[in-house]
């Protein structure tokens, strides 16, 4: 059996699973919502979700080559967006995150400069917060180089990578990759700002505060940072 043979069979399994959800009606209006060029099938994110804990949890990727290349196959190949979401899926996976380190870094850059648009690039972006667990080959560097490139999508993946890493964010990171971008005036932008720092107020909203004060950023940045603290400072701003 060839190498690719068994990733070819993992593939078709997963797109059997999300062809039986298939929902025409459902997928018209999935694309209509996203602006989507590649068609849908109809299937709820939680359906994706489910099909790809199924699926890892009967035969999880044996290593990082393993994962990283059927995830690209299933990106790749994609005929329908479900395919990516399960792509990402994939990389997600408890089972899988034991191979989350700095090799994976130029695949899910791949993904957020072809992927192109919000739903895709934010979730991707979760994934390459993981990878600030460790710095090998330097992840942090090239996050902040992201940060000030040509690349939109690419910049908003930096500026909100870390969202949901809590306690564990780097504040030095959220620094300097929000910091180049305050006066951006593309949207995603902006509001990729005002959600990376509302996330971290949960963790230090003083800190929040102080930044918010201290720099100048657009109305829509400020008000999704202050969005959920409470203070006649807030309140003035």
């Amino acid at each position: 059996m060839g190498a690719a043979e068994p990733l070819r069979a993992r593939q078709a399994a997963l797109r059997q699973a999300i062809d039986a959800l298939a929902d025409p009606v459902r997928a018209e209006a999935q694309q209509r919502y996203m602006k989507s060029a590649m068609a849908y099938r109809g299937v709820a994110m939680g359906d994706v979700r489910r099909i790809v804990q199924d699926h890892v949890r009967a035969a999880p990727c044996s290593s990082q080559d393993e994962m990283l290349a059927l995830a690209r196959l299933l990106w790749n190949d994609a005929t329908y967006r479900e395919e990516r979401y399960v792509a990402l899926a994939v990389c997600r996976h408890p089972r899988h995150h034991r191979f989350q380190d700095a090799r994976c870094l130029d695949t899910y850059r791949d993904f957020i400069v072809d992927g192109a648009w919000w739903d895709l690039v934010d979730e991707t972006s979760r994934l390459v917060g993981e990878l600030l667990d460790t710095d090998e080959d330097g992840v942090r560097e090239r996050i902040r180089a992201w940060a000030t490139g040509d690349d939109m999508w690419l910049r908003r993946a930096a500026i909100i990578c870390q969202r949901h890493r809590g306690a564990r964010a780097d504040v030095d990171l959220l620094v300097r990759v929000v910091t180049p971008n305050l006066a951006d005036r593309e949207f995603f932008i902006r509001k990729a700002i005002g959600w990376a720092l509302r996330q971290h107020a949960r963790v230090d909203p003083e800190w929040v505060r102080r930044f918010v004060q201290s720099h100048e950023m657009s109305g829509l940045s400020r008000r999704e940072a202050l969005k959920h603290l409470d203070g006649p400072e807030d309140v003035a701003n």
